[in-house]
Protein backbone atom coordinates (compact mmCIF):
# COMPACT_ATOMS: atom_id res chain seq x y z
CA UNK A 1 0.00 0.00 0.00
CA UNK A 2 1.33 3.45 -0.91
CA UNK A 3 2.18 5.83 1.89
CA UNK A 4 -0.60 8.31 2.63
CA UNK A 5 0.13 11.96 1.91
CA UNK A 6 0.02 14.38 4.85
CA UNK A 7 -2.67 17.05 5.02
CA UNK A 8 -2.95 19.77 7.66
CA UNK A 9 -6.59 20.59 8.46
CA UNK A 10 -7.34 23.87 10.24
CA UNK A 11 -9.78 23.78 13.16
CA UNK A 12 -11.58 27.12 13.37
CA UNK A 13 -13.92 27.76 10.48
CA UNK A 14 -13.19 24.42 8.86
CA UNK A 15 -14.31 21.86 11.42
CA UNK A 16 -16.31 24.06 13.79
CA UNK A 17 -18.84 26.88 13.63
CA UNK A 18 -16.25 29.58 14.21
CA UNK A 19 -17.48 33.12 13.70
CA UNK A 20 -21.04 32.59 14.92
CA UNK A 21 -20.15 33.90 18.36
CA UNK A 22 -17.42 35.94 20.02
CA UNK A 23 -14.03 34.25 20.16
CA UNK A 24 -13.15 32.67 23.51
CA UNK A 25 -9.71 31.33 24.33
CA UNK A 26 -11.24 28.63 26.54
CA UNK A 27 -14.09 27.46 24.34
CA UNK A 28 -14.13 25.80 20.92
CA UNK A 29 -17.45 26.07 19.03
CA UNK A 30 -19.46 23.02 18.04
CA UNK A 31 -18.65 20.66 15.20
CA UNK A 32 -19.94 21.69 11.77
CA UNK A 33 -22.49 19.48 10.04
CA UNK A 34 -20.72 17.19 7.60
CA UNK A 35 -17.27 17.56 9.19
CA UNK A 36 -17.20 14.04 10.64
CA UNK A 37 -18.10 12.40 7.32
CA UNK A 38 -15.54 14.57 5.54
CA UNK A 39 -12.78 13.52 7.95
CA UNK A 40 -13.76 9.86 7.81
CA UNK A 41 -13.52 9.84 4.01
CA UNK A 42 -10.37 11.96 3.85
CA UNK A 43 -8.56 9.90 6.49
CA UNK A 44 -8.95 6.78 4.34
CA UNK A 45 -6.77 8.42 1.68
CA UNK A 46 -4.59 10.88 3.59
CA UNK A 47 -2.66 11.20 6.85
CA UNK A 48 -4.37 13.99 8.78
CA UNK A 49 -2.91 16.47 11.25
CA UNK A 50 -5.05 19.06 12.96
CA UNK A 51 -3.46 22.49 12.68
CA UNK A 52 -4.48 25.25 15.09
CA UNK A 53 -3.15 28.26 16.97
CA UNK A 54 -5.38 27.32 19.92
CA UNK A 55 -4.24 25.64 23.11
CA UNK A 56 -3.23 22.13 22.04
CA UNK A 57 -4.59 20.45 25.18
CA UNK A 58 -7.99 22.14 24.79
CA UNK A 59 -8.02 21.21 21.10
CA UNK A 60 -7.12 17.57 21.81
CA UNK A 61 -9.94 17.39 24.37
CA UNK A 62 -12.36 18.86 21.79
CA UNK A 63 -11.32 16.15 19.31
CA UNK A 64 -11.89 13.40 21.89
CA UNK A 65 -15.22 14.89 23.02
CA UNK A 66 -16.38 14.95 19.40
CA UNK A 67 -14.98 11.48 18.68
CA UNK A 68 -12.68 12.83 15.96
CA UNK A 69 -9.32 11.94 17.47
CA UNK A 70 -9.20 8.64 15.56
CA UNK A 71 -8.90 10.54 12.27
CA UNK A 72 -5.81 12.55 13.22
CA UNK A 73 -2.23 11.47 13.65
CA UNK A 74 -1.48 14.53 15.79
CA UNK A 75 -2.44 18.09 16.69
CA UNK A 76 0.08 20.81 15.91
CA UNK A 77 0.55 24.56 15.89
CA UNK A 78 3.52 24.24 13.54
CA UNK A 79 3.07 24.35 9.79
CA UNK A 80 4.82 21.08 9.06
CA UNK A 81 5.61 20.15 5.43
CA UNK A 82 2.45 18.71 3.90
CA UNK A 83 0.90 17.83 0.60
CA UNK A 84 -2.01 20.25 1.21
CA UNK A 85 -3.31 22.67 3.81
CA UNK A 86 -7.06 23.04 4.34
CA UNK A 87 -7.89 26.42 5.84
CA UNK A 88 -10.73 28.93 5.62
CA UNK A 89 -8.25 31.83 5.59
CA UNK A 90 -5.96 30.89 2.75
CA UNK A 91 -5.18 32.01 -0.77
CA UNK A 92 -3.61 29.60 -3.19
CA UNK A 93 -0.63 31.16 -4.97
CA UNK A 94 -0.95 30.28 -8.65
CA UNK A 95 2.24 31.92 -9.90
CA UNK A 96 0.90 35.41 -10.59
CA UNK A 97 1.66 38.11 -7.99
CA UNK A 98 -0.79 40.67 -9.39
CA UNK A 99 -3.65 38.17 -9.28
CA UNK A 100 -2.62 37.19 -5.75
CA UNK A 101 -2.67 40.84 -4.62
CA UNK A 102 -6.16 41.18 -6.08
CA UNK A 103 -7.33 38.06 -4.27
CA UNK A 104 -5.89 39.40 -1.00
CA UNK A 105 -7.65 42.75 -1.45
CA UNK A 106 -11.00 41.03 -2.16
CA UNK A 107 -10.71 38.22 0.37
CA UNK A 108 -13.61 37.38 2.72
CA UNK A 109 -13.94 34.26 4.83
CA UNK A 110 -16.95 32.28 3.68
CA UNK A 111 -18.71 32.56 7.05
CA UNK A 112 -18.70 36.39 6.94
CA UNK A 113 -20.32 36.70 3.51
Amino acid sequence: MAKKRRILVDLDGVLNYYGREAYSENYIPSLKNGARDFLEKLSCEMELYLFTSRNLLLTSKWLVDNKLDKYFKDVTNIKIPSYLYIDDRAICFKGNYDETLEEIRNFHVYWKQ
